[in-house]
């Protein structure tokens, strides 16, 4: 059985445990900070807003994420200090900036009603069970009258092929540059509104 909750009404006790399947999930995007997922999820524990992020819990264990943002919210609040204490004076630094830079900041067109679904991943032992399914679904019943997915990497196939399923659509592409040496060329988003949202 797949249960699906905010990560604030699961409790504190399951931050490190959701900090675990995020940092496992963006294991390549992460690997400058450390290639250590321990000691990735033990930096990035903390920065965590668990009210942002919602788990599929299976088996009682965190089975997949997702945050979710509307307007100006933010799903991570980094503190430089805690990230230097794990990762080091000069990693710990440069992990906040680029934290900071690359992973906060709302959506351009952002506003009340639309709602930014993010940081979608599915520990490892849970894919290809239908879990990330569930989790969409149960996003996509929230009281909002659409929804965008932004940053997927055209080489996530099994992404954007859910996506699809659910009836987001892309609207917009754009390359990234130096991205070929992580094996993808631009990064896809795609949206979803209320009444085809109600159809997936």
């Amino acid at each position: 059985m797949i249960d699906v909750k905010r990560a604030d009404e699961l409790g504190e006790g399951y931050r490190r445990r959701v900090a675990e399947v995020l940092v496992r999930g963006f294991a390549e995007d992460f690997e400058y900070f450390s290639k250590d997922p321990d000691v990735l999820a033990e930096a990035f524990a903390h920065m965590i807003l668990l009210d942002r992020f919602y788990v599929a819990i299976v088996d009682g264990e965190p089975a997949a994420i997702a945050s979710v943002t509307e307007g100006d919210q933010e799903c991570f609040d980094p503190d430089r200090r805690a990230m230097q204490r794990t990762l080091g004076w000069w990693h710990g630094l440069m992990s906040f900036v680029i934290v900071r830079s690359q992973f906060l900041g709302a959506y351009d067109g952002a506003r009340p009603g639309l709602a930014e679904i993010g940081f979608v991943t599915t520990a490892p032992q849970s894919q290809g069970k239908g879990v990330a399914t569930a989790l969409m679904r149960h996003l996509l019943r929230l009281p909002y009258d659409e929804f965008v997915l932004r940053d997927i990497k055209d080489t996530n196939a099994p992404a954007l092929g859910l996506y699809r399923k659910l009836g987001f659509v892309e609207f917009d592409s754009r390359p990234v540059a130096f991205a070929k040496r992580a094996g993808f060329s631009s990064y896809v988003s795609m949206r979803l509104q209320r009444n085809a949202a109600a159809r997936a």
